[in-house]
């Protein structure tokens, strides 16, 4: 291994650490959250309780970290509210905050399918792609007007009782909390990198003319991404490296 790919490699492996650490979070919520779900007839304020009890204390911590996190249910779990969002923005998140309002507080949302404004949240992608591959997913970047009106990245777990799904547990940040984290690291590696998500969307990149949103464009790389395989070459100079078990991956370009 040249030093070069050397350098590489670490950048992969410290950038992977810095989505790990999230999903780890977001994973140790998840048991509460189903032993709440196993008390019969639970209703939504109690469901409500028990959530914002395990995302507070990340949503108040004064770091650049999370901004939104919590559980959104599936569609009629809950007899006394058919569908929604057990989401709670933080202290740093500005999305529709108003003066004296609590650090923490919870996503208001419509949650009548009649209502006008109505939201099935079951087709968008933070809730659909890791219904469908049953395993953690990150959504974006993109920008979120159901929670932060900004650029955001949204990393989503779905569980399950009894293989069924109830929902899926989740967290957003800010992109741009994540560029100033994830950036140097990037930086270091002394070589053209584009970080990307699982459809080939530009999350950051140290090439100043590739836009985080864009959508990264060479031949081979969609079936890269979708054999998940650790390194692929794609035969023009650029290598796709994936990101241990996150959905996404860093490509190497070609000097």
């Amino acid at each position: 291994m040249t030093e070069r790919s050397k350098n590489v490699s670490e950048c992969v492996s410290r950038v992977s650490a810095v989505f790990e650490s999230v999903h780890q979070r977001v994973n140790e919520w998840a048991p509460s959250v189903l032993a709440a779900l196993e008390e019969p007839n639970i209703s939504m304020d109690e469901l409500d309780t028990v959530v914002k009890k395990l995302v507070s204390p990340e949503l108040t911590s004064n770091t650049d970290e999370l901004i939104g996190a919590g559980f959104v249910v599936a569609p009629n779990l809950l007899s006394d509210a058919p569908w929604h969002l057990a989401w709670w923005l933080g202290e740093r998140n500005t999305f529709e905050a108003t003066p004296g309002a609590p650090a923490v507080r919870p996503l208001l949302t419509i949650d009548d399918p009649n209502a006008e404004g109505f939201r099935d949240y079951t087709t968008l992608e933070w809730w659909r792609v890791p219904a469908e591959t049953k395993h953690m997913h990150i959504t974006g970047p993109y920008v979120d007007y159901l929670c932060t009106d900004d650029y955001t990245m949204t990393l989503t777990v779905p569980l399950y009782v009894d293989s069924k799904l109830v929902g899926v547990i989740g967290a957003d940040q800010y992109v741009t909390d994540i560029e100033r984290k994830v950036l140097p690291i990037m930086d270091s590696a002394r070589a053209p990198l584009t970080l990307i998500n699982a459809f080939g969307r530009v999350v950051l990149s140290t090439d100043p003319n590739t836009a985080t949103g864009t959508l990264l464009r060479s031949d081979g790389l969609a079936a890269a991404l979708a054999s998940q395989q650790d390194q692929v070459d794609l035969g023009n100079g650029d290598t796709v490296y994936r990101c241990s078990d996150t959905t996404l991956s860093i490509v190497r370009h070609a000097e």
